[in-house]
């Protein structure tokens, strides 16, 4: 382990929590840059224990694609939601839906997971890892083969394709 790796075991994370750091402080002076950076060098080292099986991201920018997929599918969701909601309740079909996953990586699963709950109108209900299925509730689904479908191509290509599992 190089002295590089062990002063920052996660530059990106670090990286992130300093920016968010910078973001939230009312002035950015060099005494909130330094006390951002030695908190966002701090952070995950304290975490580490608890991602001991923490898969590497391979392909960044691949992620970044996702990240715009899935901040854009929250604000279309958000207006469909409402849409349906303020609509005549009887017109929902709310339904449980399995999702079989290609993924074998619980913590991309949990991504997975938390991604289909973020997007309005679907919540994750549970990651069957020994059968590797997703369980997921719609809140108005007509057709659940073509959700199944959607999460597969929209999410979980994208993350196989990003942490290359």
């Amino acid at each position: 382990m190089s002295v590089l790796h062990a002063l920052v075991p996660a530059p990106v994370l670090s990286l992130m929590i300093l920016g968010l750091w910078l973001a939230l402080a009312p002035q950015i002076t060099p005494g909130q840059f330094v006390l951002g950076a030695v908190v966002a060098l701090a952070i995950p080292r304290l975490t580490a224990a608890f991602w001991p099986d923490r898969p590497r991201l391979a392909r960044p920018l691949a992620a970044l694609r996702l990240a715009g997929t899935v901040l854009a599918d929250i604000v279309v969701a958000n207006f469909a939601v409402a849409r349906r909601v303020v609509g005549p309740l009887h017109r929902l079909h709310p339904a449980f839906v399995e999702v079989p996953l290609d993924l074998r990586d619980g913590f991309v699963a949990t991504i997975l997971g938390s991604i289909v709950s973020l997007t309005p109108g679907t919540v994750s209900i549970e990651i069957d890892r020994e059968r590797w299925i997703l369980f997921v509730h719609a809140l108005d689904d007509t057709d659940p083969q073509q959700l199944v479908d959607t999460i597969k191509r929209r999410y979980e290509a994208p993350l196989r394709e990003a942490f290359a599992c």
